[in-house]
């Protein structure tokens, strides 16, 4: 009996870690949970890194890769669906502005904060740990409209 309880508590121990394991490797969606009036939302977004500060800065990048190219579909009613650059292809056709733009250091930096942290703790902060890789859920405001008013500058919107 002790001997069939011991393997019980191993093999449970073993699932777990296949379970953290595999997080790592699924594509989690971003989501609205609110809408300013100055023209900026809350998106909840995830991000993979080697450790936390990476994995925060990708899901910036993540939540600004959706808002300006596949829009944010699920979460609240009222946040702007629509992809801010409607182009078809638009991330290939202007891939060195882009690339420039995401890079480590780049400008997308001017375009979100972390002002609405406090919306953010309202949700649990989720963690996912896989053998190499951290996954985590960011609360990330983006600023659509001064990201809108730049693109315009730069001849990416017309």
């Amino acid at each position: 009996m002790r001997h069939s309880l011991t393997l019980f508590l191993l093999l449970s121990a073993g699932v777990t870690f296949a379970q953290e394991r595999a997080a790592g490797h699924y594509t989690y969606k971003c989501r609205c949970i609110g809408v300013e009036l100055d023209g900026s939302q809350t998106i909840l977004a995830w991000g993979q890194g080697r450790n936390r500060f990476d994995a925060v800065a990708q899901a910036q990048k993540n939540a600004l890769n959706e808002v300006l190219f596949t829009g944010i579909l699920e979460g609240q009613p009222g946040c702007e669906k629509r992809p801010l650059v409607p182009e078809v292809n638009a991330r290939q056709k202007h891939e060195d502005y882009f690339n420039k733009f995401f890079a480590d250091g780049g400008e997308y930096k001017n375009f979100i904060s972390l002002a609405d942290e406090r919306i953010g703790q309202k949700y649990h902060r989720n963690k996912k740990k896989a053998e190499e890789t951290k996954t985590l859920e960011q609360a990330v405001r983006v600023l659509r409209a001064e990201l809108k008013q730049k693109l315009i500058a730069d001849g990416i919107l017309k």
